[in-house]
């Protein structure tokens, strides 16, 4: 959801040639796997690529930290959320492309890959 970053420019794409699902920390939620199993199914998708990148406060920020940030500038209590924050990025990118692996409404010929892209190059390294 980062708005440092344009998917397709990322990937030297362009409109239409892409489906973009965009969460913070881009995790992979029961809503990404159910707009996953439309994708693949209806939409022809045949690749998935789940892509993090570097410098992400959901991969550096703390709970605590995100819960004083928003209470602090709302004086919302959210401690009740779960924000699916991340201790180690790569290998929650691993646990994350092997839930879409692993889930059953996918056609089995569906290629799935795990990413990061770092903001300060530009460039994109697969890890999974």
């Amino acid at each position: 959801m980062d708005s440092r970053i344009e998917p397709l420019d990322m990937l030297g794409l362009n409109p239409g040639d892409a489906k973009i699902i965009r969460n913070a920390g881009a995790r992979v939620t029961e809503d990404v796997l159910r707009t996953l199993a439309l994708a693949t199914h209806l939409l022809g998708v045949e690749r998935i690529m789940v892509v993090a990148h570097t410098n992400c406060k959901m991969a550096s920020a703390t709970r605590d930290e995100v819960i004083d940030i928003i209470e602090q500038a709302s004086g919302i209590d959210v401690r009740s959320l779960d924000f699916r924050l991340i201790a180690d990025q790569r290998e929650t990118l691993g646990v994350d492309v092997q839930k879409i692996r692993s889930w059953p409404y996918l056609p089995p010929n569906v290629a799935v890959g795990g990413f990061i892209y770092d903001v300060d190059t530009g460039r994109v390294t697969r890890e999974v």
